[in-house]
């Protein structure tokens, strides 16, 4: 089983970038895709998910309206198209699996996509520059 992100970077404010997923080892089309991110003194942050199966998408408030989460499932890959980025958007981004459907969990401080994912791939650096 292989998650290969690609597609990080440095890009100024405002700027955007398109995050890579290649997926192999296992069947896409029954996976969600998700991508996390984990900035410099912070906890790991869910930001988006995709079921591979029917589409269905999951944005944390955080990035809503300023990402696009897809996924070409011919290709075995995910993307996250990253727009108006901000210096706060800067941090290690990785993508992982889990079987069927984006799982979000409420807890108090509100929707979060569970950690419990069943592959991680490695992080790639996004530096967003004022």
């Amino acid at each position: 089983v292989q998650l290969q992100a690609s597609g990080g970077g440095e890009v100024q404010v405002g700027g955007s970038l398109r995050l890579s997923c290649a997926a192999s080892g296992f069947t896409f089309d029954d996976h969600a895709i998700g991508w996390f991110r984990r900035a410099p003194g912070k906890e790991r942050e869910g930001i988006s998910c995709i079921s591979s199966s029917d589409g269905v998408t999951y944005y944390a408030d955080s990035v809503k309206g300023r990402f696009t989460i897809s996924s070409d499932n011919a290709k075995n890959t995910a993307y996250l198209q990253m727009n108006s980025l901000k210096p706060e958007d800067t941090a290690v981004y990785y993508c992982s699996a889990t079987l069927q459907f984006c799982e979000v969990q409420i807890g108090v401080r509100g929707p979060a996509l569970s950690t419990a994912q069943d592959y991680w791939g490695q992080g790639t650096q996004v530096t967003v520059s004022s």
